[in-house]
């Protein structure tokens, strides 16, 4: 796995866009704070560029370079969330412009584990991901159930489609400075 962590680094480096095992499903990514590489993920999805895309960390500390203010409601939830849980954050920062929606929102997930996790601790920087699909389609629950344009579509395509990654996307939370809570998606 180390060889294809440091393959993947030098295209993310490159500014490349990569089809990769998350914590939850395949995902496409990018470096995030690369603007033509999101632009690019944009496209290869036929995605309006007003439905921002979520970006996955490493740990809290990582969370906290590219957040402005986290509540700490959302401490409390990743600790006891019981699936992976993406949280919308207000004011994020450091992270390229056309990540963060209209509404100055960003959604983060938190990565345990895995090849994610080791990809984005080595990488120093927050990564996009989104499922892998065109949107408005189904989400692949498995690597085989990636479509031909997304395969063709990213640059790099990281050799481990037998890694078993989840087949479900991630609850999503939106908590904005005041403290509100309000369940996006469970």
């Amino acid at each position: 796995m180390q060889n294809e962590i440091n393959t993947t680094l030098t295209a993310l480096k490159q500014g490349k866009t990569i089809l990769y095992p998350t914590d939850t499903v395949w995902g496409i990514g990018c470096d995030a704070t690369n603007f033509e590489a999101i632009e690019a993920i944009f496209k290869l999805k036929k995605r309006d560029e007003t439905k921002a895309l979520i970006c996955l960390v490493s740990d809290f500390k990582m969370l906290e370079q590219y957040v402005e203010n986290i509540p700490e409601v959302a401490y409390d939830i990743l600790k006891y969330a019981n699936k992976p849980t993406t949280i919308i954050y207000d004011k994020p920062i450091r992270v390229s412009e056309n990540l963060i929606a209209a509404d100055n929102t960003l959604a983060i997930r938190v990565v345990r584990e895995g090849f994610a996790n080791k990809l984005i601790r080595k990488l120093r920087k927050p990564l996009v991901s989104t499922s892998a699909n065109v949107s408005g389609e189904p989400t692949p629950k498995s690597f085989k159930e990636i479509s031909d344009h997304i395969l063709k579509g990213v640059d790099y395509v990281v050799n481990l489609q037998n890694v078993k990654s989840g087949s479900q996307p991630s609850s999503i939370i939106k908590i904005s400075n005041d403290g509100m809570v309000k369940v996006i998606r469970e």
